[in-house]
């Protein structure tokens, strides 16, 4: 009897066992019976039962997974190689669509191989070097005018909208393996060594001609303001030229005014004074002074001699 109990036990554990199932936070599955789908896609986390032996539990990642591919060389439309890195991210968002199509993460990935490096190798040979290295946004004034003249380069896309682009063609197709894919990012674009040293001279000579744009733009702001300064300085100097003028004009007049005065008031007193003052001026401790007898400036000294005579 206990036997018996036991193996009844064994079999409902063994029963139990491959008749429920747990889905983890981080999965999504498919129940199929004998290769057929009997349910929608279970996508929530918990324990869930199935029917033993018929029934099968299909497990798919639910989180965004990273696809990375192999770079590839790839010619531009210009015929110029190079080497084109690529990565994107998706996910499993039809898991039965994705189960009946794909299968698998690895047939998935490889199948997301073809789908992204086509698209990348059709968008490269369509356009040319400028069109994929450079963005949207860039300034037409810093392109050489000789080589815009010549090649007429002008950025339609850009690298901003490269993997926009490419997303868009491998969305519509990924779609119908159940596949969403969310962006496609290039990584890296390498030129090969036959195109890098052309490319180096040509970010040389832009940023060659850059420089002595600015420079010249500097050289003309600098005149400008050496002429401004100039200018102000000259204004400053004729402003206080003019007012020196003028009160060195008001100071002379005052003084010529106050001479006058004195002159009127006693003519005799003020011709002694100046005579005086030239006296002091012009004799010295060790100065012989000659003049004739009948000299203006001997006046006052033939006069001091008669005073003192006549005392």
């Amino acid at each position: 009897m206990k036997r018996a109990l036991i193996i009844v036990a064994m079999a409902v554990l063994f029963v139990g066992f491959n008749g429920f199932f747990v889905v983890d936070e981080g999965e999504q599955a498919i129940i199929t019976q004998f290769g057929q789908p009997v349910r929608g896609a279970i996508k929530d986390a918990g324990l869930y039962f199935k029917i033993p032996f018929i029934q099968k539990a299909h497990y798919f990642d639910k989180r965004i997974l990273k696809w990375d591919g192999d770079p590839n060389e790839i010619p531009t439309q210009d015929k110029k190689y190079i080497w084109v890195d690529t990565t994107a991210r998706w996910r499993i968002s039809d898991p039965l669509l994705f189960l009946q199509r794909m299968n698998n993460v690895n047939r998935a990935t490889s199948r997301l191989n073809d789908l992204i490096n086509g698209s990348v190798r059709d968008f490269v040979t369509k356009n040319s070097l400028v069109e994929i290295i450079r963005s949207s946004d860039w300034n037409k004034s810093y392109t050489l005018t000789t080589e815009t003249a010549r090649k007429k380069e002008i950025i339609k896309v850009g690298r901003d909208q490269f993997s926009q682009i490419v997303l868009n063609n491998v969305s519509a197709l990924a779609k119908s393996f159940g596949i969403e894919v969310l962006d496609v990012l290039v990584k890296r674009i390498n030129y090969t060594n036959q195109v890098r040293q052309t490319v180096y001279q040509r970010m040389i000579s832009e940023r060659q001609r850059i420089a002595e744009q600015r420079r010249s733009e500097g050289e003309a702001e600098k005149a400008n303001i050496l002429g401004d300064m100039a200018k102000q300085l000259k204004d400053i100097d004729s402003g206080a030229y003019k007012k020196a003028e003028e009160i060195r004009g008001d100071a002379d007049a005052k003084a010529t005014k106050i001479y006058g005065d004195s002159y009127n008031q006693d003519p005799e007193f003020y011709a002694f004074l100046t005579t005086l003052d030239s006296y002091k001026k012009v004799l010295g401790n060790n100065t012989r002074l000659v003049l004739q007898s009948d000299s203006p400036f001997f006046n006052y000294l033939k006069s001091i001699d008669r005073r003192k005579s006549k005392y």
